[in-house]
């Protein structure tokens, strides 16, 4: 029996787990652990996906929960250590980009515990992202890398990563859009709100070069109520960026503001809008599978198959460029995209299949 323990943290980790855990959920030879660091750790951004997704309940909880970079990387580190002394599994599965999957990598690797990173290779060649960073330790440390793209395949080929150990295995992030999709769609989520009104745009901002410099985000918050005058945005609001409106007098009068949502209502939510506004990385791809028009407000992205094949458009910090963006979707000049190879639902088996063999 090979013991497999897959280590979450956060609320992108859930989308792309949820799908693995249930594929390698019919090879019997397999002994599945679940670890939640407790990275996020309320009920909209942890609890309510685990019910949403069908994911089963954490076997360990580390209950770690916010901090800085680096106290809630050696939170994890040391609780995780204790856990895998303990349990020793065969192979330790990690997701993404978070401050969890670089402490698990570490972690394992001083352990002598094989790795292996779903969603690898992905790179925004920006280091002032937390993020490249994460990623660029994670996918040296990692013995399995399974890229979601050709393009992330060849970035980790050209860092030294011998071919043999990188499998392209296609989006698990997809997996479950495709799964949930149709019960997504019988959601009808802020219908008051929304009452009289045949079309909207979504917005989510969360990155800290977006909301921790206040003099950019009033603009950004003013340059969004803008557009809000001829299309209404609803803002489901990151913690952190609820933490930098408080904290100073922004307005955001014309804005349809709400707390964060579970994954079923947003993507209820981002399957009708018109358009979305986002920092966010997988809601890139989300809306490049769903053909719906995405303004990144980010100077780079590490998923740039959604930029030349998706129907992604980056506008940077460029509001002006954003508003113009907007303004040509609303008058039907909408980039078309294509939905990249092996996005169809089954990256999450072809990655089960090879994480019982390897």
């Amino acid at each position: 029996m090979k013991r497999i323990m897959h280590v979450v943290g956060a609320r992108p980790n859930f989308m792309k787990a949820s799908p693995v855990l249930g594929a390698l959920s019919d090879h019997s030879s397999v002994d599945q652990t679940l670890v939640h660091t407790g990275q996020h750790y309320d009920l909209n951004m942890s609890d309510i996906f685990f019910d949403e997704l069908s994911m089963p309940l954490p076997d360990f909880n580390l209950g770690v929960g916010s901090g800085s970079h680096a106290d809630q990387t050696a939170g994890i580190m040391k609780k995780l250590d204790a856990l895998l002394a303990e349990n020793r599994p065969d192979l330790v599965v990690v997701y993404g980009d978070v401050n969890s999957t670089v402490a698990s990598s570490l972690v394992c690797s001083k352990l002598g515990i094989p790795v292996g990173h779903v969603e690898a290779g992905l790179r925004s060649f920006d280091r002032r992202m937390p993020e490249e960073l994460n990623r660029l330790v994670t996918d040296q440390l990692s013995d399995h890398l399974f890229t979601p793209s050709t393009d992330a395949k060849i970035n980790l080929i050209k860092e030294g990563i011998h071919e043999e150990r990188i499998y392209e295995v296609g989006n698990v992030m997809i997996d479950s859009l495709v799964k949930l999709r149709e019960v997504a769609a019988e959601r009808r989520v802020l219908e008051r709100q929304l009452e009289g009104f045949e079309e909207y745009g979504l917005v989510t901002v969360h990155r800290p070069s977006n909301v921790d410099e206040p003099g950019y985000f009033e603009c950004l918050l003013n340059c969004l109520n803008g557009i809000s005058k001829h299309i209404p945005l609803v803002f489901p609001v990151h913690p952190r960026t609820k933490a930098s409106i408080d904290q100073f007098p922004l307005n955001t009068s014309h804005l349809i503001m709400t707390g964060p949502l579970g994954y079923l209502d947003f993507l209820a939510l981002q399957m009708r809008a018109k358009l979305v506004i986002t920092d966010s990385g997988g809601i890139q791809e989300e809306t490049t599978y769903l053909g719906i028009p995405c303004l990144t407000i980010r100077d780079s992205t590490e998923r740039p198959v959604t930029v030349t094949s998706g129907t992604n458009i980056l506008v940077g910090r460029d509001l002006d460029k954003l508003t113009c963006e907007v303004e040509s979707i609303l008058s039907g000049n909408v980039k078309k995209g294509n939905i990249p190879p092996l996005w169809d639902g089954e990256a999450s088996l072809r990655i089960a299949a090879i994480l019982e063999s390897v």
